[in-house]
């Protein structure tokens, strides 16, 4: 599995970065368009093995650990969305991704419209679900409850934080088709998979998300997708991004804020919809470039 390691901007301390590299040919092909798909708190890359199974046949698909999850490592302490974002593009740099569409959920998602901004010329599209554009005071009080349920966990080793999440992350449809014994089922295994100390880290950065300063900068043409059922995440933070992104869509799914969990196949239909129409575009562009210096060569 690759790593590379790159020094944070806001710590200037080293981290040694995991992802997957899937896809039919190699990182340096020319013609395979690549995805750089960036997951939420508390998970890792795994989150996207649904829409890497759909898109592995035409994409070259990266997913990164980010600090505090899966097999990146770090010296621990605090950390910012330009961290995060700083590691992913490490993670392309070190894969040879020199233009990529990008894909992020939540967290992910808020790293995600941040290297958009900061870095346009890497960025040939952008998919964002349950992206926020700023953390407001109610965002702010309900991660501050993340926080305590998480810190209980550490030092009890209860699983306050597991049992909370699907109460917040799923809509009516897990509930109307989930039974007492799969719920519980499904509680073990976020229970296996979170580590408090780690989801605590990125939960921090949650609180700080404030994406306004670089909206303005983003120039990839932009998929917002909302979840129908999202608790979290509120109707005016997707009127947000809407407003700052130059060139965005807006898309909806019947989910809840955990809609890749909740509803993978569905979630990857419509993520992997977009990428579909964004790579089709570019390869348009791409043959008129081609077509148009050609002619101008047998011309001159």
């Amino acid at each position: 599995m690759p790593t590379t390691t790159t020094t944070l901007p806001t710590t200037t301390h080293d981290v040694t970065v995991n992802y997957d590299l899937t896809g039919p040919r190699t990182a340096a092909a020319a013609h395979t368009p690549a995805v750089v798909l960036i997951h939420g708190t508390g998970t890792d890359r795994t989150q996207w093995a649904p829409l890497t199974d759909t898109l592995a046949d035409r994409f070259t698909v990266l997913a990164p650990d980010l600090s505090g999850s899966g097999g990146t490592t770090d010296p621990g302490g605090p950390l910012t969305v330009d961290d995060l974002a700083h590691e992913v593009l490490a993670a392309a740099d070190h894969a040879g991704l020199e233009r990529f569409h990008l894909g992020g959920h939540s967290l992910g998602a808020t790293v995600a419209a941040h290297l958009a901004g900061t870095r346009p010329d890497r960025v040939r599209s952008l998919a964002l679900h349950a992206a926020w554009a700023y953390t407001d005071t109610r965002m702010a009080a309900e991660f501050r409850h993340w926080l305590e349920l998480l810190r209980t966990d550490a030092e009890h080793g209860t699983d306050l934080f597991a049992r909370m999440l699907p109460l917040m992350a799923f809509g009516p449809r897990y509930w109307e088709r989930t039974d007492e014994a799969a719920h519980e089922e499904l509680l073990r295994g976020l229970a296996g998979l979170i580590s408090p100390t780690a989801a605590a880290r990125q939960t921090e950065i949650d609180l700080g998300v404030d994406l306004r300063p670089v909206l303005g900068r983003i120039t990839a043409p932009t998929l917002v997708l909302a979840s129908a059922h999202d608790r979290l995440i509120d109707a005016g933070q997707q009127e947000a991004l809407l407003a700052g992104i130059a060139d965005a869509r807006y898309a909806e799914i019947d989910a809840g804020h955990g809609a890749p969990g909740e509803d993978p196949e569905g979630f990857a239909a419509k993520f992997a919809a977009f990428l579909d129409e964004r790579a089709a575009a570019d390869r348009q562009e791409e043959e008129a470039a081609q077509t148009s210096s050609s002619a101008s060569i047998r011309f001159n």
